[in-house]
């Protein structure tokens, strides 16, 4: 398998992300030449708090997805979106959609399909006293793979931290440093999902980091 670099973003100044799509409310800042998200509105509006910064771009089905992480206040939690599209092969910001604005119901039973790798979990006790990495699939909310996430806590964590996901046909990868995290095969849960695109969620009050969001796409040699 061979794979051709399709998009790079150094996602280090406002013009980086001119394009992108935000739903719901964040702080957007990058004082330290990365992009920093946090909430801008209270924790204490629960899933009104949260929300996806989406990239506008639409990305093939087998692809290489990367990005070096910097966690910088916790509790909270991050999702990364991929292969996301309306349920009915939509684009993902068709008006014919129902608006969404970062309530998670409207992401995994709403009007679009996609996959979705939750880490750096810190925002529930259960979820602080045993660090997993969960993958679900949407229309649903289907736990389809979890694994170990190796990020400590914030007081300890010595980042950036390199993430990857590589979606392959029906296959799912996902590491963090080059460590395997989970690796699954879509096989249930309705059929396999194509392109589509991209998108980082956060969970308030977590504040986090991004740079060098980087997309491969895969081919057959």
């Amino acid at each position: 398998m061979s794979e051709k670099l399709i998009y790079e973003n150094r996602l280090a100044t406002p013009e980086d992300i001119i394009s992108f799509h935000l739903e719901g409310n964040a702080q957007i800042t990058f004082e330290n030449g990365r992009m920093r998200l946090k909430n801008a509105l209270d924790e204490a509006l629960g899933q009104k708090a949260n929300f996806v910064l989406w990239c506008d771009r639409d990305f093939p089905e087998n692809l290489r997805i990367c990005w070096d992480f910097w966690p910088v206040e916790e509790p909270g939690l991050c999702i990364l979106f991929f292969c996301a599209k309306g349920r009915r092969g939509e684009d993902l910001f068709s008006p014919s959609l129902t608006p969404r604005a970062g309530e998670y119901e409207s992401y995994h039973h709403g009007d679009i399909n996609a996959y979705h790798i939750s880490y750096f979990r810190r925002k529930w006790e259960e979820e602080r006293s045993f660090h997993t990495c969960n993958l679900r699939k949407s229309y649903g909310f289907y736990l389809t793979a979890m694994g170990a996430d190796p990020i400590p806590s914030v007081e300890d964590a010595k980042p950036p931290y390199h993430m990857e996901v590589v979606k392959n046909r029906n296959e799912i990868q996902f590491s963090i440093n080059s460590l395997p995290v989970l690796h699954w095969r879509d096989e249930g849960c309705g059929p396999v999902l194509g392109g589509g695109k991209i998108g980082f969620r956060q969970m308030a009050p977590l504040c986090a980091e991004y740079s060098n969001l980087k997309v491969y796409q895969l081919e057959e040699p």
